[in-house]
C-alpha cells in the first residue's frame, strides 16, 4: 500500500465536528475551486505573497502544484503539511503545519485559509486546534509561532483565543505598500494551559521519522 512508502497519507486529526488530512485528489481539486471563489475580501491581502491576487484559474492552480511541490520537496529537516480541513466529509479549507530543523528547535508555525462561504463559524478556531495539539502533543513543540497583519483581526484573535502572546513586529512590502505584521507566539506551558477543544489523533506513529524524530520516542 501507498501508506507503506508515505505513512503520512493515513495520518488523521479529529476535532468534535472537523477532520484534517491529506487530501485525495477529487478533494485537491475541491480545496482549488475553493480558493477559486475567494478566500478573503479583494480590498485587503492577508497572505504575505499575494498568491489569491492571481486569475482565479491560474490561482486554483497555484493551489494543486504547492500541495504538490511541499509532497515533493519533503524533508525531515523542512517539511509542510497541508492538510484539507473537512466538516461533514465537505471540504472547507487548508491548514497547515512547518517546521524547520525541528528534530533540533521543536519549533513550528502555522498557516491557513477558509472559502468565502465558511468563514466566522469557528471553524477557523477548531482547525488551529488540531494542528497544535499535534504539535505539542504528537510531536513535542515547544513553541509555535504565527503572525498577522494589522489589517488582519480574524486570524489575530483566532490566535489569542490558544493563547498566543505577542512577540513583536515585522515589515513587509506587499502589493507594493509597505504592511506591519503581528508576530505571535504560543509557548508548550500556555498552550498546556489553554487548550480546550478535544482532538484525536490517528496514524501518527509510522510518520514520526517524516518529521525528524525516531521511531520510539513518545512525543517529548
Amino acid at each position: 500500500m501507498l501508506t507503506d512508502h508515505w505513512p503520512l497519507l493515513g495520518l488523521r486529526l479529529h476535532t468534535p465536528r472537523l477532520e484534517l488530512r491529506l487530501p485525495r485528489d477529487d478533494e485537491l481539486a475541491a480545496l482549488a475551486d475553493l480558493a477559486a471563489a475567494g478566500v478573503h475580501e479583494p480590498d485587503r491581502m492577508p497572505f504575505i505573497v499575494p498568491w489569491t491576487d492571481l486569475p482565479p484559474a491560474r490561482r486554483a492552480r497555484s493551489v494543486v502544484q504547492h500541495h504538490w511541490l511541499r509532497l515533493g520537496n519533503w524533508s525531515p529537516d523542512d517539511w509542510a503539511l497541508n492538510l484539507a480541513v473537512l466538516e461533514n466529509g465537505r471540504v472547507v479549507g487548508l491548514q497547515t503545519l512547518a517546521a524547520r530543523d525541528f528534530a533540533v528547535l521543536r519549533q513550528v508555525s502555522t498557516g491557513s485559509w477558509l472559502g468565502t462561504r465558511h468563514q466566522r463559524q469557528g471553524i477557523g478556531t477548531e482547525m488551529r486546534a488540531a494542528v497544535l495539539h499535534l504539535a505539542f502533543a504528537g510531536l513535542g513543540a515547544r513553541h509555535a509561532r504565527s503572525g498577522a497583519f494589522e489589517d488582519n483581526p480574524t486570524s489575530y484573535a483566532v490566535s489569542r483565543k490558544h493563547g498566543y502572546e505577542p512577540d513583536g513586529t515585522t515589515r513587509h512590502a506587499v502589493r507594493g505598500r509597505a504592511v506591519t505584521e503581528r508576530r505571535l507566539l504560543l509557548t508548550r506551558e500556555r498552550w498546556q494551559q489553554r487548550h480546550s477543544v478535544p482532538v484525536t489523533l490517528d496514524g501518527l506513529t509510522p510518520c514520526r521519522p517524516l518529521f525528524g524524530l525516531p521511531d520510539d520516542s513518545g512525543g517529548e
